[in-house]
């Protein structure tokens, strides 16, 4: 039994000890580039660290500044943010975009803006922690729909009271298991039952779609996905993020997304940087190309091992070991490697479900590859010769 809230210490105390009793005690590792090979990040273009998005953002703080110095409401917005806007709307084929300092302040700033209590709210089981949350601040109820059952949804939307607002909201990409959504489908369903669609387009914005738009970008358009988020950390390789659709929908935001009035606005060296990124993006499509054949490459050896991979076609590899211990112990012994690797337990994933999350970039090599293929074998290895075993 947890101790009264009075006693803040003990409480702490008591919360640390049972998050650690369950073997789910997360840790910090600070990381260093050099002489690691990162299969965790989401730097699935190779962008991150191209000098010439160094050299890009050092361009733009030279001229702009080091910070914005205030929210983009008051001083903040800068030729550079609005010129980026423009370039990501003109991506995802939408009228307009608004920048946010992260993907998470985009999901909440986005679901605070549009739901109140009213709102009938419709989410994958399997999405983002930041879109539950982002319901749950706007005071909306979310009902949970089977993870990419569109027979599911359309039953809880039938049952909606025909005066609500309703809005179904999915990850585009699945940032855990790597499948994608069926857009065509979702935006279907959801116009069938007067609804909005609201992607969040994190993990395929810069690897999908013909242009590197995303798995909704031009493809689907604002009449069947109203409201596109975008984040720029992962392929893009800088930092913040943006939702794209119709001028009303961005000017509604402007006027009350609260993670977006009330924060300062993005360092400008930054969206510098991310302009140079999109740049690259148009004209070096190679590295999509690069990044598909080592998926290819990855998932066939994979499967010849006998590796217990889940459905994806993506550059997140999750490997469902089932069992904590087990994930953590292998995450381990390929740090000895040398081999940076996700591992993923409850609460994120489903208990029973954890795994290593593996990810792939552009800038991986074939050697690189190689080694992560032949640790895997070792490890796959040792099951089948009963050595995997609980370390003391």
């Amino acid at each position: 039994m947890l101790a009264p809230r009075s006693d803040w210490t003990t409480w702490l105390a008591e919360r640390a000890g049972e998050r650690r009793a369950r073997g789910l005690w997360r840790t910090r590792r600070c990381h260093t580039p050099e002489g690691v090979l990162d299969f965790a990040g989401n730097d699935y273009l190779g962008l991150a660290r191209d000098p010439r998005l160094a050299e890009a953002q050092a361009a733009g703080a030279r001229r702009f500044g080091a910070g914005a110095r205030a929210s983009h409401l008051v001083s903040g917005h800068l030729e550079v943010h609005e010129a980026l806007e423009e370039r990501l709307a003109a991506l995802t084929g939408r009228p307009a975009a608004l920048l946010f300092s992260t993907g998470y302040m985009a999901n909440l700033g986005t679901l605070q803006a549009l739901c109140d209590g009213r709102t009938q709210v419709f989410q994958d089981r399997l999405n983002h922690a930041s879109l539950l949350d982002g319901a749950a601040l706007a005071g909306a109820r979310s009902r949970r729909f089977h993870h990419r059952d569109l027979e599911d949804l359309g039953r809880l939307l039938a049952r909606t009271p025909e005066e609500a607002l309703r809005l179904v909201v999915s990850d585009g990409v699945f940032s855990m298991d790597g499948d994608v959504a069926d857009i065509a489908g979702l935006a279907a369903t959801s116009a069938r039952h007067g609804a909005w669609l609201m992607i969040d387009d994190a993990h395929g914005l810069g690897v999908l779609g013909s242009h590197g738009d995303g798995c909704v970008g031009r493809a689907h358009g604002i009449d069947r996905v109203p409201v596109l988020v975008g984040t720029l950390g992962k392929a893009l390789g800088t930092g913040g993020a943006f939702v794209a659709g119709s001028r009303a929908l961005i000017e509604h935001l402007t006027q009350f997304a609260r993670p977006y009035v009330y924060t300062t606005a993005q360092p400008p060296g930054v969206a510098a940087a991310t302009l140079e990124a999109l740049d690259i993006l148009a004209v070096e499509p190679e590295r999509r190309t690069r990044l598909a054949s080592l998926i290819r490459r990855f998932r066939a050896e994979a499967a010849r091992l006998g590796l217990p991979l889940a459905v994806s076609d993506t550059p997140i590899q999750p490997l469902v070991l089932g069992d904590s211990e087990r994930v953590m112990r292998w995450a381990g012994r390929l740090s000895e490697r040398g081999l940076l690797v996700g591992a993923i337990r409850e609460p994120t994933v489903p208990r029973g479900q954890a795994r290593l999350r593996i990810t792939l970039s552009a800038a991986h090599t074939d050697a690189d590859l190689d080694a992560l293929l032949e640790a895997l074998a070792a490890l796959q290895a040792d099951v089948d010769g009963g050595r995997d075993e609980v370390a003391p």
